[in-house]
């Protein structure tokens, strides 16, 4: 089972992070989902994400180089697709739909950069009540102009310093 420690030092169990993002990705996105997914396995997180390329094997890269946990959620039916870097591959068929099994299985969402899969995403995910951080990723506010809750970082380390507390805090 995989901990993660609070800034106390206290070990909290089963904490996972999802990193979401386009499965294109600019060379800084890239740099950033890996930074984040080596924070998240440092702190003993388990990190999920879509499981294919991109923002999410750059992160998966991350996370499996500083010894963690990586659980994709894949689009298609495969057991052998996804990224290099997956510890657990879970094949949906579900195409788009896994989106909703990425942002409810986390206790919080990281998302970096991205395309309108990530969008969607942002939003299960806060419909799901899951605190999502955001690292140059979309700014949209709802219909009334009020901006949606999304906590705006400007560095991987405090996305994965955000969340990682976000989600101790949701395990709890």
């Amino acid at each position: 089972m995989s901990h993660a420690s609070d800034r106390s030092g206290a070990r909290t169990p089963g904490v996972q992070v999802a990193v979401i993002g386009g499965a294109s990705c600019s060379a800084e996105e890239a740099v950033h989902a890996e930074e984040v997914g080596a924070r998240v396995a440092l702190a003993g997180a388990v990190l999920l994400c879509g499981g294919t390329t991109g923002v999410m094997e750059a992160a998966c890269r991350g996370a499996r180089l500083a010894g963690g946990t990586t659980v994709g959620i894949l689009p298609g039916k495969m057991i052998e697709s996804g990224n290099p870097w997956l510890s657990v591959r879970l094949p949906t068929g579900m195409g788009d739909g896994r989106n909703w099994l990425v942002a409810a299985g986390a206790h919080a969402v990281i998302a970096i950069g991205g395309g309108l899969g990530t969008l969607s995403e942002i939003a299960l995910a806060l419909k799901a009540g899951r605190p999502v951080i955001g690292l140059g990723t979309w700014e949209a506010v709802g219909p009334g102009g009020e901006p949606l809750p999304v906590v705006r970082v400007q560095s991987a380390a405090e996305a994965a310093e955000a969340a990682l507390a976000a989600a101790i805090s949701a395990s709890r």
